[in-house]
């Protein structure tokens, strides 16, 4: 039994990580941090954990270290590098939720996040947590830094395609749209129901910063620079994901033969599932689970396609793919306390 530290629960991934870390079969939670919120029960926070025995909510400072072995980091950006810095040498393994160990080029990062990186060391030895495509290097992983909602959304979808080197990489569009909960758990007047409920819109048009994440990852995988078109949009929803991907196949490739690949790259994955033909992943279809469920169609221009994508960003977009990602570091079944199905309606 490992006992872990859930650090940063007054926003919302926090609390995903106490909804799916308590009934986990190997972990007990021995330790929960909101700096604003410490010396209160959970159940102040979060009304539907009140039946749950948890421990109350402390500050950083007060945690025990010698009583925990792995760290969920739920923690802003910029805050969770500098907590992590003082206690990865004091624990097992930490699992970042923030974006301070993503990029790999500290300078990338500060140009991205507006504020210098002071753990390069660290940053450099961070093992990159898209589960389904990091197994090789989860298992006894120190730091896993679990990708952006967004990322995670749009990278299981086209990683197959650009692995198999099937797509023009400088032809990929993406239209992502996210359920208010992608923008944290703030008071802000663009955040409250009368200005967000009937309507939606675009932001970070341009220069949003999970684009450089998805270019990363992209040119990783392809061995070629690929620099990609990224625009999200808010809607009016509580939690879920899609993103519409727009690509140029290669000269000699068509539809089946890509629905093949993708088919063949997640045939086994337990929580990834390729749609058959003419269907239409729903956001609504996946809602509270990890499932990732993807749609490959044949768009009337010749030789393009469109893939389509849904995840709940909390779980799979966040707290989902973490216990994910420690299930693999640990050796355990990837599926341990991850098994809810999806709610609907």
């Amino acid at each position: 039994m490992k006992q872990a530290a859930i650090l940063g629960v007054t926003g919302y991934t926090g609390a995903e990580a106490v909804r799916l870390l308590h009934r986990h079969p190997n972990i007990e939670i021995s330790a929960i941090t909101g700096h604003s919120r410490a010396g209160q029960p959970i159940s102040d926070l979060y009304p539907n954990f009140a039946e749950l025995n948890l421990p109350g909510v402390i500050k950083i400072d007060d945690v025990d270290w010698r009583d925990i072995d792995v760290v969920f980091a739920c923690l802003p950006h910029g805050a969770s590098q500098e907590t992590i810095g003082k206690v990865i040498d004091q624990v097992e393994t930490v699992v970042d939720l923030s974006a301070d160990f993503r990029l790999k080029d500290p300078i990338l990062y500060e140009k991205t996040y507006g504020r210098s990186h002071d753990f390069a060391d660290l940053l450099e030895n961070a093992v990159y947590g898209l589960t389904e495509f990091a197994r090789p290097e989860l298992p006894g992983a120190k730091l896993i830094a679990c990708p952006g909602c967004y990322p995670t959304c749009t990278l299981l979808s086209l990683a197959p395609a650009f692995d198999a080197e099937m797509v023009e990489v400088e032809s990929v569009i993406i239209d992502a749209k996210s359920g208010v909960t992608g923008a944290g758990r703030k008071a802000s007047d663009s955040l409250i129901y009368s200005q967000i409920t009937d309507g939606a819109h675009a932001y970070g048009v341009g220069v949003h910063r999970h684009a450089p994440e998805i270019d990363q990852f992209l040119t990783y995988i392809s061995g070629h620079e690929t620099l990609v078109s990224f625009t999200p949009h808010l809607i009016p929803m509580n939690r879920g994901m899609i993103t519409t991907s727009y690509l140029k196949l290669k000269d000699g490739y068509d539809i089946d033969a890509l629905r093949q690949v993708y088919k063949d790259r997640y045939e086994d994955e337990p929580f990834v599932s390729v749609l058959p033909a003419g269907e239409v992943p729903h956001s609504r279809h996946v809602k509270g689970s990890n499932m990732c469920r993807i749609g490959l169609f044949e768009d009337r221009k010749s030789g393009h396609i469109i893939i389509v994508s849904v995840i709940d960003n909390l779980t799979k977009g966040s707290s989902g793919q973490a216990v994910q990602n420690y299930n693999v570091s640990q050796g355990w079944s990837e599926t341990l306390g991850l098994t809810d199905i999806a709610l609907f309606p």
